[in-house]
């Protein structure tokens, strides 16, 4: 059985592992988050919290099966021999960029699709993440503008052009 006492100490001492895990106190603020799935890909995007007033917006795309690749970023606009798009990011609203996706951070291969003589440079297979500084110019909400594609080594998915994800910034 136990005594009020001990109810309180146990109490107490939950309280202070709480304010520990939470920051002391301090209240935490959810970054703004959405998703969007299309043509075998979700594409999540984040608007981090400033890290020495840098605001940082981080976009992740998820092939939905193994065995797929992200195309590129450095992929020329019109893809290699026509194949592919290159993976972009882009923003409006009440947000601007400060500057692009780092292209170089991240490990590229040719992929040559079955039955093509093309290569594709792509990214290993899996989740690719980008971030891209960004100011936030309002409060309200900004449009992630994304395009990208993406290969397996026996099938290459219908490329998705421009599209808009809304980012509620409140």
């Amino acid at each position: 059985m136990t005594t009020p006492r001990r109810r309180g100490v146990a109490l107490g001492s939950a309280a202070a592992a709480l304010l520990i895990v939470s920051g002391c106190g301090e209240e935490r603020v959810s970054e703004p988050t959405e998703h969007a799935t299309a043509n075998g890909v979700t594409v999540t995007v984040t608007l981090l919290a400033p890290d020495h007033g840098q605001r940082e917006l981080r976009a992740t795309f998820s092939p939905q099966r193994p065995g797929f690749h992200i195309y590129s970023i450095d992929l020329p606009p019109q893809g290699v021999d026509g194949l592919g798009i290159p993976t972009r990011l882009s923003v409006h609203g009440d947000l601007t960029a400060v500057g692009k996706p780092p292209s170089t951070k991240l490990v590229t291969r040719l992929l040559r699709p079955a039955g093509l003589q093309t290569e594709i440079p792509v990214y290993p297979d899996g989740p690719v993440t980008f971030t891209m500084p960004v100011r936030q110019t309002g409060s309200h909400v900004a449009d992630v503008i994304v395009s990208y594609g993406a290969c397996s080594e026996s099938r290459c998915l219908m490329p998705v052009t421009d599209e808009v994800i809304h980012l509620n910034l409140n």
